[in-house]
């Protein structure tokens, strides 16, 4: 099975670098709900060192990447004082990653943790800035293009409804792309050809290229522009720095005792 493979290779990677990992999940396409049948595995994982690496006055290397099976298992990893310092900034990779309803490895005291402070450092005006932009870049191949491969479009259409839910809601937009869409009032035409276009997604591979979907580009542009004017006065985040070097100090001391 793959998912023994990934844990194979987690594991192998705490031996190999000396680390331990704190959590690890699937990210992308498959843990958004739209995989294709040969979508790769997207696994993100935070991992923590001993203490003896953190006491130097030199930068260390704070990321891992590997590929295995061909590229289909991507694994990238972050240091947990790197990650950290992105939740501070209100990363939004950081805030979906304990969400994601696949996952792979958990401390589940860390997961608490993360999923308290992803609450108290979340953004909604850098939420929207960070959807609003991938809203963009993904539209504007879709509009100049004659086909366009299935995730391009599904892309568009989770970012630009992502920046509508934090318009909407002040918590942030769910990880699964269907609990988005159908949680925000969109019209049955809208929400059915969501549907039938992720259905159709899972029976193709991703070198298939589609074409049309004018309605579908239409509300996507739609969010944008309401996100342009809409986002000005969203509030920004509230928590305490304190926090963050609790949970970094906690589990430094942790590994380094187990």
């Amino acid at each position: 099975m793959v998912e023994d493979k990934i844990l194979e290779y987690l594991k192998g990677i705490e031996e190999k670098s000396n680390v331990r990992i704190l959590y690890a999940c699937e990210s992308g396409s498959r843990a958004w709900g739209f995989p294709s049948p040969d979508s790769d595995f997207d696994i993100r994982f935070i991992y923590v060192h001993s203490v003896d690496w953190y006491l130097s006055i030199d930068e260390r290397k704070d990321a891992m990447d590997y590929m295995f099976e061909n590229g289909d298992i991507d694994l990238s990893g972050w240091e947990l004082r790197k990650a950290l310092r992105l939740l501070k900034g209100s990363n939004m990779s950081l805030l979906e990653w304990p969400k994601s309803p696949i996952v792979y490895r958990a401390n589940t005291q860390f997961l608490t943790d993360v999923q308290f402070l992803g609450e108290q450092f979340y953004s909604r005006i850098k939420g929207l800035h960070h959807y609003l932009s991938l809203a963009r870049k993904m539209t504007e191949s879709l509009v100049a293009e004659r086909s366009f491969k299935l995730k391009k479009m599904l892309y568009a259409l989770r970012a630009a409804t992502n920046c509508r839910w934090i318009l909407d809601r002040s918590d942030p937009p769910p990880v699964e792309f269907k609990d988005t869409y159908s949680d925000l009032g969109l019209s049955s035409e809208l929400t059915e050809r969501i549907d039938e276009l992720i259905e159709f997604k899972q029976t193709k591979n991703e070198s298939y290229l589609h074409t049309g979907e004018q309605l579908l580009v239409k509300y996507i542009l739609d969010c944008i522009d309401l996100a342009d004017t809409g986002g000005r006065l969203l509030p920004s985040a509230n928590g305490k720095v304190e926090d963050l070097n609790r949970v970094l100090r906690k589990y430094i001391y942790e590994n380094d005792h187990s």
